[in-house]
């Protein structure tokens, strides 16, 4: 009787059991219908190298491939990717579009949840044509590394041998991770194996950290796998790539497959020589993938680099590589280092798996032809990025991987970090100067910019809800109403004036106060004083529009002058309310002398406080990323980053402090902006009509607009204008340039 009462129950649990078994199987098998060769008993290839090419096994032949792929982080605004916040859904919408953009390739650099696992076999199978291809990354214990200055340390060796079986076992769905902080983990049942183009082992190569494992094992004999090995003239840290490569390709071969393997390289560790690079370590070292061998690998071995056009500064300087013109008949650097980078691999595919410029308002290095580190519109953006993907194909490569597609923004860069306080909390705003944030090809807009369109239109500030805006009730000659407004990207002000505005023989002026001190007066003021500072001051007119900033309260000459005496220093321009407002400036290079550098290397810096008249109405034919600021009838539109105002943090009200007295700024908590405008004709000299005679200007009294701290972000997806010209040079390059390159 007891028998028979437990069979319904086990009837139940096979019939669950028969379920998720079939959905296991339905993931696996028909992922597998994947069209392949098979090389030997129960081992498959899709992918393969031939000489400098790579190939497909395609309508059962080998066919050339060029690679025409995407980088895709792992992050969404207001998080940091060891959150891992993308969904399945999100996945699933940015594999379409990046499909519909021309791409074959997405290339991740370090195991993502399930959900992307699953995404793109999922999209993949109800695909029409050739799927979305995955190029998998490894991650390597990067910081770990830079840390202790060896790579064969046991403590690392462990670390990333795990981190090999893991991506291994979640590429092809047959693992279960353990959840840990920062690093994704759950279950991995979805078989994205058979998609795989090849394997991308490792990060960028810290050179101070190479030469010095090399030095440390300088006898060791070279690396003998099972199935790659490093050569006689191997080094010691290319003999423990070697090793990395070969466990990773042990791994794959339990699956029953084989694909192209590769390592992470960088231009600083490249194998030429660049003797114009006037920076020591950024060619004191080489790791060479030629020294490195498949053995028992049918798949094949390629060489793969990240190659920005403006860092190092061998792409500037070096005399060698000003040798080739493009197809417009200019001196083209990065075309010629690529023809120097693909000549020494030979009979090798060589692949650049990054290359880009960012649309952002910063920049943090010079390029030659404009491909600067920044500052670039979203239209100038594409431009430049198809540029190097054509370059990058012509040049007989096997492949492009551009970086990247969407925004993020936890990203830091070297020249606004310091000034990012708490830096724990960068995704929770967007920081447009920091140019790391902004190289998406999907933009990751701030809240607002659905909203609100910078075109000297109020209708879309009518629109806003009661309490997402402010009237400020400042009673200034000129102006009838002042609103202003904010999101995680900009504080926006819209001001309606008495009569418009004539750039051409007016300035307009908006004074900017957040906290105790600052200019109370000024030449910009005229003969007025105020009872409280200044720290910014925005001026609009036709010959020039920017943004400018207390001589005392600048944190570029107090970083860069008091601390590193990279700047002169003006003790009169160091004081409290010196009446001196200087350019908002970022640096693009520092200051370099021997024994650091070869030459003389002189600090860099370039204006970020200008503010461009345009329009933010992304489908208007004049729509410019960039825009500031944008004036019809009495109408005044304006948008400024928050850190141009002084904000370290805006989601927390932190404001840089005027105290400067250890190595680490300061912040301090703002009640909020304080606001003074006011015209004044050119042909004057100053603004007059806000003056109280006798008696310095009661700023104090004006209102300020203040807002709550947030902890969730909003913001929307949307693609940038550089969108359809990647989209255009992806759908021109169909197959690998066939035309001989010449030397």
């Amino acid at each position: 009787m007891e028998q028979k009462r437990r069979r319904p129950y086990r009837w139940v649990f096979m019939v669950v059991i028969m379920a998720i078994a079939s959905t296991s199987l339905w993931l696996y098998l028909d992922v597998n219908q994947v069209e392949s060769m098979e090389i030997k008993s129960g081992i498959q290839l899709k992918f393969r190298t031939n000489e400098d090419q790579l190939e497909i096994y395609q309508g059962q032949t080998w066919q050339p491939f060029f690679a025409k792929g995407i980088n895709l982080g792992a992050s969404l605004p207001g998080h940091f990717p060891g959150e891992l916040p993308i969904t399945k859904e999100d996945y699933l919408r940015w594999f379409a579009m990046i499909d519909e953009m021309g791409a074959n390739v997405i290339r991740v650099y370090t195991i993502h949840p399930p959900a992307f696992y699953e995404a793109l076999v999922s999209f993949n199978q109800r695909k029409e044509g050739e799927p979305l291809y995955l190029m998998q990354g490894i991650w390597s214990p990067e910081e770990l590394l830079i840390e202790k200055q060896d790579a064969f340390l046991p403590e690392i060796r462990d670390q990333f041998q795990q981190e090999i079986r893991d991506a291994v076992g979640a590429v092809y769905g047959a693992v279960t991770l353990p959840e840990k902080k920062g690093k994704a983990g759950g279950k991995y049942r979805a078989n994205a194996g058979p998609y795989v183009i090849g394997w991308h082992t490792g990060t960028e190569w810290d050179p101070v950290m190479v030469q010095k494992t090399n030095q440390i094992h300088k006898e060791m004999e070279p690396y003998q796998g099972t199935y790659f090995r490093a050569s006689d003239q191997a080094t010691a840290f290319e003999s423990w790539i070697a090793e990395k490569v070969d466990i990773v390709a042990q791994e794959e071969s339990k699956y029953g497959w084989q694909h192209p393997m590769t390592f992470t390289n960088w231009v600083t560790t490249d194998p030429l020589s660049h003797p114009g690079e006037p920076i020591y370590h950024e060619d004191m070292v080489s790791v060479d993938p030629t020294h490195i061998e498949p053995i028992h690998w049918d798949a094949g071995y390629f060489a793969s680099y990240h190659v920005y056009p403006y860092y190092p500064d061998l792409f500037r300087y070096d005399t060698g590589l000003k040798t080739v013109k493009n197809d417009t008949g200019e001196i083209d650097t990065y075309k010629a280092y690529l023809r120097k980078l693909k000549a020494y691999h030979q009979g090798m595919p060589v692949m650049v798996t990054e290359f880009g410029v960012p649309a952002s308002w910063g920049n943090a290095h010079f390029g030659e032809l404009g491909r600067d580190q920044g500052g670039h519109t979203e239209q100038r953006q594409g431009e430049i990025d198809a540029q190097l993907m054509r370059e990058i194909h012509s040049e007989g490569y096997a492949g492009g991987i551009l970086f990247v597609w969407q925004d993020e923004w936890f990203k830091k860069t070297w020249n606004t970090m310091k000034f990012e306080l708490p830096e724990d909390r960068r995704s929770l705003w967007l920081n447009v100067l920091t140019n790391e944030k902004l190289f998406g090809v999907l933009g990751m807009h701030a809240s607002k910019e659905d909203v609100l369109t910078i075109d000297g239109d109020k209708s879309d500030w009518e629109k806003l809800a009661v309490e997402e805006k402010q009237k400020l009730d400042v009673k200034v000659h000129g102006f009838e109403e002042i609103w202003m407004t904010h999101d995680e990207g900009y504080v926006y002000v819209l001001a309606q004036l008495e009569k418009a505005f004539d750039p051409l023989s007016q300035s307009l002026y908006v004074g900017v106060d957040t906290l105790p001190g600052g200019n109370k007066k000024a030449a910009e003021l005229g003969s007025m004083t105020l009872d409280e500072g200044l720290e910014t001051l925005i001026l609009l007119g036709q010959e020039e529009s920017e943004i400018r900033i207390a001589s005392n309260y600048d944190f570029h000459t107090r970083l860069y002058g008091k601390r590193y005496g990279m700047l002169p220093l003006k003790e009169e321009e160091l004081r409290d309310n010196s009446g001196v407002f200087v350019p908002w400036k970022l640096a693009v290079g520092l200051e370099m002398e021997p024994p650091d550098s070869k030459t003389y290397h002189p600090k860099e810096e370039v204006i970020v406080g200008n503010l461009r008249r345009g329009t933010t109405a992304w489908d208007h034919p004049d729509y410019n990323s960039l825009a500031a600021w944008e004036t019809k009838d009495k109408i005044v539109e304006l948008r400024i980053p928050w850190m141009l105002l002084g904000f370290t943090d805006p989601s927390s009200l932190q404001v840089m402090s005027y105290q400067d007295e250890g190595r680490d700024f300061v912040t301090e908590t703002t009640r909020g902006i304080r606001i003074l405008p006011w015209i004044s004709d050119k042909a004057g000299d100053g603004p007059g009509t806000v003056e109280q005679a006798g008696n310095p200007y009661p700023l104090t009294r004006l209102p300020i607009y203040s807002w709550e701290p947030w902890e969730e972000v909003g913001y929307h997806e949307r693609k940038k204008q550089s969108y359809p010209l990647i989209q255009k040079v992806f759908q021109e390059l169909t197959v690998p340039a066939t035309e001989e390159i010449k030397p």
